[in-house]
């Protein structure tokens, strides 16, 4: 079986392949996508097959895709130009009659308000349309989105406007190795899960976690969506980034992010990574 991850070199692309390896996968059997193959220069070292997959180049994403089984498409990260660069990959693997298609997506996609998940709801939608053999993974989110707040701890504030919401993160690691396990495991095709941490913290917990791992006190300061704009542009954001920032910290205080029913731990067949440790290894 050849496995093909898209995003090789990115974040969680290199986790996914890290996890693939230590499940057992034999390196020739990795085929990594990276649209710059330079970067990934050290996992041609390991063994891993680089090849060159531009979602923008659908010449690559084709050539890619050939003598390949499984396919891991690791959402894009250009927000507005997703669902394009998604269809190359939906169309290329159909056309190759792949035999596992696999998706990182957003919580509930198809059915939330949250504000990053009108692309993957599409993305959903493209694959179901192509008839694809597909598993969903609709990853909640990264601890590690919260590695700046945990390394900038001086103030002993952290400000935000999501009230007393809810935020069930994992680690990229945990995520990769689901995506592994379903990967390499037989079965899965039809699923749609449900991933997040096995504890949904608040900003108070995170305000603790922090002030744990740095020796010094933390507290939660909770704003108003006015009073946080005005604080972000205060500190030099432009409009559209305080736009995403506080609709996101609405979606979290109206429950976005805050499910979890143990999915993902029953999957990697451990306990998700607590927030404190996340949050420790970062910095």
């Amino acid at each position: 079986m050849t496995i093909l991850v898209t995003g090789a070199t990115g974040k969680l692309g290199r986790l996914v392949i890290d996890s693939l390896l230590e499940h057992g996968a034999e390196p020739r059997s990795i085929v990594a996508g990276a649209r710059d193959t330079a970067k990934a220069a050290d996992l041609a070292e390991r063994g891993v097959r680089v090849v060159p997959l531009d979602y923008g180049d659908a010449a690559t994403v084709g050539a890619a895709l050939e003598g390949v089984d499984s396919v891991l498409l690791i959402s894009g990260s250009e927000v507005g130009s997703r669902i394009a660069q998604h269809q190359a990959v939906i169309d290329a693997a159909k056309a190759a009659g792949v035999s596992k298609f696999v998706y990182t997506s957003a919580p509930k996609a198809t059915t939330t308000d949250l504000v990053l998940a009108p692309e993957h709801k599409a993305t959903e939608e493209a694959i179901a349309a192509a008839g694809l053999p597909a598993v969903i993974l609709r990853n909640n989110w990264y601890t590690e989105n919260y590695a700046d707040q945990a390394r900038k701890s001086e103030t002993g504030v952290i400000v935000a406007s999501a009230g007393e919401g809810r935020v069930a993160s994992a680690s990229r690691k945990d995520y990769a190795d689901a995506a592994a396990v379903v990967l390499l495991e037989d079965g899965h095709i039809g699923s749609v899960y449900e991933l997040g941490g096995d504890i949904a913290w608040n900003f108070h917990d995170l305000a603790a976690a922090i002030a744990e791992i740095s020796g010094r006190p933390v507290e939660y300061r909770s704003l108003t969506t006015e009073e946080h704009a005005a604080a972000l542009q205060a500190a030099g954001l432009d409009a559209g980034t305080i736009g995403f920032v506080t609709t996101l910290d609405a979606d979290i205080r109206d429950g976005a992010l805050a499910d979890t029913d143990g999915t993902l731990a029953r999957l990697i067949g451990r306990p998700t990574t607590p927030l404190v440790d996340g949050l420790r290894a970062l910095i």
